[in-house]
């Protein structure tokens, strides 16, 4: 599916929800979360419909709904459930070709069951990822090897997110060793609020088009 982006981050708190947010907003997407864990009276889907006040209708069911907050294989044992990579396809957008963000679990190395993980959903899924990193002790590190297993996996990286604060140091030694330079770094909000993120993606949006955007003509 054309413009669809799978979205995962370099460990469980670097952003991933907020950036899935942002670039719904940003590329007019569809949303889809395949596997939620814990939060089910208010998940990963119900606080990126708050934070973009997009219609309900663009926001896909979850495949997987398990009701402990912990690694998916753990929470789907607890559940009675084993995780299969042929529990995933990707499920058609409610507009026809519209974009697609599609939000991971955990980082990219979290297990989905005894066998597999998230990783291996992206490939079975087989969509490009765009990688969220955060600026923290240890971020290099985190992120480097992030892109190396994702390299390692021959999965394609679209683009890489910085989500709050600023390191340029970060910024730069990763891009050196990498080749990979952030499409955009996301600010750090004080109060993330709909009106705060859509300033944001109104302020970013011309960059992340045309950036991403490469077979269809949104305007």
């Amino acid at each position: 599916m054309e413009n669809t982006y799978f979205v995962t981050g370099i460990h469980t708190d670097a952003g991933k929800t907020v950036t899935s947010a942002f670039l719904q907003l940003v590329l007019d997407a569809d949303y889809w979360k395949p596997i939620q864990a814990g939060d089910l009276d208010f998940g990963d889907t119900d606080r990126v419909k708050a934070w973009t006040g997009l219609p309900a209708d663009r926001y896909l069911p979850e495949r997987h709904r398990l009701k402990t907050p912990a690694s998916p294989h753990y929470a789907a044992r607890l559940d009675g459930i084993d995780i299969q990579l042929s529990d995933f396809t990707l499920p058609p957008c409610t507009r026809g070709s519209a974009p697609l963000i599609i939000e991971g679990a955990g980082g990219i190395l979290v297990p989905i069951n005894d066998r597999e993980t998230v990783a291996d959903l992206i490939k079975q899924i087989n969509v490009p990822v765009i990688l969220v990193s955060r600026h923290y002790l240890g971020s290099i590190n985190h992120t480097l090897l992030s892109i190396k297993y994702l390299q390692a996996m021959d999965i394609e990286i679209a683009g890489l997110i910085y989500s709050g604060g600023d390191s340029p140091e970060t910024v730069r030694i990763v891009g050196e060793q990498t080749g990979i330079w952030p499409l955009v770094e996301l600010p750090e909000f004080e109060e993330l609020t709909a009106a705060a993120l859509r300033k944001v993606a109104e302020d970013l949006r011309p960059v992340i088009q045309g950036k991403l955007l490469n077979k269809i003509n949104l305007q």
